[in-house]
């Protein structure tokens, strides 16, 4: 062979060679569990030598995986799914491989037959906050709003969300909920729990919170961190005094690129409210003149369309946008009140009588949408920048018709009169936000926020006299609203040896400005604020710690209450805004004690400066009701809490608290100076149980006893709050059916009474809180996923209110 053949031979045998070595071949399979059932979006990996990811992919909904373009070597292939042991092979790839059928075992933790129980408490205290862990108990099964209704310390009413007697800033994982208080419970009512890992209590929170955040109720929702796809649907049916329905459907995807997160809700409800009113209206030497006894029944009929949309993108690992909007859309609000007064004089003979109805419908929509820009540039540093947009609308027609009858029960004459109300508000806010790990123990916080507020509202009352429409011009109106504000915050925090320490510093710049065009009432403010907050705690032993804070924080005036609109529920019972409104100011100081793992002692007292509540103040004159907010000159609320909280065992949770506090309220109405005060007592015994062999089934059982006390200006007699609620898990755990029962003891009803200086009445509310709720949901896809749900924020959101 010649020289020149043998270059030639060599040349085709290290191209036939190249040509084999280069050759890519696949890996396929089917994954299945010990029944026989697809595992959907398992993780399926090919590792080198060394350890290191070559190629990777998912399982399909029929189990089925194929990873591609894999050239001649050596792996170690590894295919992994929460709850299943993880399966390891070594394979020698030669060629294209079919591994046909590959089981995953449950992994010793997931199996029936051993118990195996998180020991993580239900309740769990720290120096500002208590945090309620609500994961695999009955309570997921039912409504947001049921879940808060059991925290312990939250009170709902339908006046709003309170810690105790403050009222609460909502917030899910961290941001505040941009929705009216009434569009809050509703969204809440109407929004599945079963996404909520836990609720913090924080009555301490640090700068990065608004200032008017003196308490918050912060919603922390489960986050995922394995791809795939998740849903469910579910339904609930809640039997009161008339029946609910509530239906809905979330969808949840993410990759290496994307998270994607979508839930929608719709419910239909009609609420029932029956209360009986008497007012005492006084003479000039404040004896009963006469005596109104009123019936008032009230339904509401509503729809509600509830859409919450998260959307992310991974630009790097060090990079993400978001888009985030939620949305709630109420079609149908039928408002319908039937009231009957009988007047007496003072000796209780009957004098005369009127009937009052009112029929209102609503149509209101409001649209949040925020895009976030994240980034992180070290381990120890990283920046967020919010843009956040609201538009509110909202629209009420109103009818009243009065007819009155004398002491003999004959008909004299009637009143009847239309309003028409609206009211268009648009926010625009953009904040930055940075944080930096000064080292392993200590961290900064900075932040710099900028907000608009405007609003525009009218209302027009037509008079129908002689079946002819009057424009009643004392009673109609247009109102515009400009609030700016710009803030900054930076908070310390910083760990060491048995110390904990944080300190923070906010400062808020308001202008304000509000006018009544038809009033020709103005009302400017600008005002500059710092809000400091504190709070230290120390251990000093395994076994015993101290702790201690302190937080000044704002409660600006709500849209509404600013606005000098009169909004007649009859001709006897008006809604007054009030513009010279001035915003009020909270110091609040707490010291506490946490001993023997399960015992908290906790001192607190909070000093309200112009404090804002909505007062009904009767005229003696006119006879007429106005509700009208008002600065208190002064308000006190101090006392002392008791906890208890205690793991019985792996599958029974205690909590126990009770509270003895007083509150003092001062006020001068310009008829005299009124100081009520009035020491009470606040009540809680919780318990969550998991039973079965499987832990299938949770129950948990909620009482909360408050015994007679003030709140604004207003005695509220004694009141048990009861719950329980049952769940069971079905379909191999995709499934879940619920029941809750609420007010058990049918306790839950209570009544009011307001007297000072020339103010005498008593109210006994009947609400429509005494029910009966079953419900069921169905998850598919990827169950073993959890969802990365949040919402967005926006502060000033929480002060639009409609016109009711």
């Amino acid at each position: 062979m010649t020289a020149l053949q043998r270059i030639l031979l060599f040349t085709i045998f290290l191209m036939c060679f190249h040509s084999v070595k280069a050759q890519e071949f696949s890996i396929s399979g089917t994954v299945v569990d010990p029944e026989n059932n697809p595992v959907e979006f398992a993780n399926v990996v090919v590792n080198d030598s060394n350890g290191n990811i070559v190629n990777g992919t998912s399982t399909d909904n029929s189990g089925k995986f194929q990873l591609r373009n894999l050239p001649l070597n050596t792996y170690d292939l590894v295919i992994s799914f929460i709850g299943y042991n993880e399966f390891r092979q070594r394979i020698i790839l030669t060629g294209n491989l079919n591994l046909k059928t590959v089981v995953l075992n449950e992994s010793s933790e997931t199996l029936q037959q051993v118990d195996i129980i998180a020991t993580k408490p239900t309740v769990m205290r720290k120096p500002d906050r208590l945090i309620f862990n609500i994961e695999n108990t009955a309570l997921t099964e039912g409504s947001t709003l049921g879940v808060l209704k059991s925290t312990p310390g939250v009170i709902v009413s339908e006046g709003g969300i309170n810690i105790k007697n403050t009222p609460a800033t909502v917030y899910i994982n961290n941001r505040r909920v941009q929705l009216t208080p009434n569009e809050l419970i509703q969204l809440l009512e109407s929004s599945p729990a079963n996404s909520i890992k836990s609720v913090e209590v924080i009555t301490n929170p640090p700068a990065s919170y608004e200032a008017d955040s003196g308490s918050v109720v912060n919603i922390v929702m489960s986050k995922n961190l394995v791809t795939g796809y998740r849903g469910s649907i579910f339904t609930n049916y809640t039997q009161g005094v008339f029946p609910r329905y509530n239906s809905g459907t979330s969808h949840y995807f993410k990759n290496n690129k994307i998270n994607f997160n979508l839930n929608y809700s719709y419910s239909q409800n009609k609420i029932n409210r029956d209360q009986d009113d008497k007012v005492n209206f006084l003479d000039t030497n404040n004896d009963i003149d006469e005596i109104w006894k009123s019936k008032v029944n009230r339904n509401t009929w509503s729809q509600n369309h509830n859409l919450n949309l998260n959307f992310d993108f991974f630009i790097n690992e060090n990079s993400t946008i978001s888009l985030t909007s939620t949305t709630l859309y109420t079609p149908y609000f039928k408002y319908k009140i039937a009231n009957s007064t009988n007047i007496f004089d003072g000796g209780e003979s009957f004098l005369s009588r009127f009937t009052a109805d009112n029929l209102s419908r609503d149509d209101k929509f409001n649209i949040g949408t925020d895009l976030i820009f994240s980034h992180r540039f070290s381990d120890k540093a990283s920046m967020v920048l919010n843009g956040h947009y609201t538009t509110y609308s909202y629209e009420r027609d109103q009818n009243v018709l009065s007819n009155f009858f004398d002491a003999n029960n004959t008909f004299i004459n009637d009143s009847e009169f239309n309003t028409l109300a609206n009211q268009d508000t648009n926010i625009l806010t953009g904040s930055m936000d940075f944080n930096f790990a000064t080292d392993e123990s200590s961290s900064l916080d900075l932040g710099l926020k900028y907000s608009n507020v405007k609003t525009d509202s009218g209302i027009t009352r037509v008079d129908i006299i002689n079946n002819q429409e009057v424009v009643s011009s004392d009673n109609s109106d247009a109102f515009t609203y400009d609030e700016k504000v710009v803030a900054g915050y930076v908070n310390y925090s910083k760990s060491w040896d048995a110390w904990d320490i944080n300190l923070g510093l906010r400062v808020e710049q308001s202008n304000i400005d509000g006018e009544s065009l038809s009033l020709t009432q103005k009302n400017t403010q600008n005002y500059f604020n710092w809000f400091p907050n504190a709070s230290v705690s120390h251990s000093i032993s395994d076994n015993f710690s101290i702790y201690s804070n302190y937080k000044r924080s704002i409660g600006r005036p709500d849209f509404k209450s600013l606005n000098p609109f009169t909004f007649f529920i009859n001709e006897n019972t008006v809604v007054v805004g009030n513009p010279d409104l001035l915003p009020a100011y909270f110091d609040s100081f707490k010291l506490g004690v946490n001993f023997l793992d399960h015992f908290t002692i906790e001192a607190y007292y909070i000093n309200y400066d112009g404090d804002i509540i909505e007062l009904p103040r009767q005229n003696n004159t006119t006879n007429i009701i106005a509700y009208t907010p008002t600065n208190l000159d002064k308000k006190v609320d101090y006392g002392i809490d008791l906890v208890f909280d205690y793991s019985i065992s792996n599958r029974w949770s205690l909590y126990a608290l009770t509270s003895f506090y007083k509150m003092t309220e001062e006020s001068d109405f310009g008829e005299g100076f009124v100081k009520q005060e009035q020491w009470s007592n606040y009540s809680i015994l919780q318990n969550n149980l998991t039973l079965l062999e499987d832990n299938s089934l949770n129950i948990d059982v909620n009482l909360e006893w408050s015994n007679k006390n003030l709140m604004d200006f207003q005695t509220v007699e004694n009141r048990l709050i009861s719950s329980i609620n049952i769940s069971k898990t079905i379909f191999k755990n995709k499934g879940v059916i619920s029941l809750s029962v609420e007010d058990i003891f049918n306790y839950q009803d209570f009544e009011t009474s307001i007297a000072y200086l020339n103010q005498s009445s008593t109210r006994f509310q009947n609400l429509d809180n005494r029910f009966v709720r079953l419900g069921f949901r169905y998850k598919f896809g990827n169950t073993k996923l959890s969802t990365n749900e949040r919402t967005t924020d926006a502060e000033e959101r929480e002060r639009l209110k409609d016109l009711n």
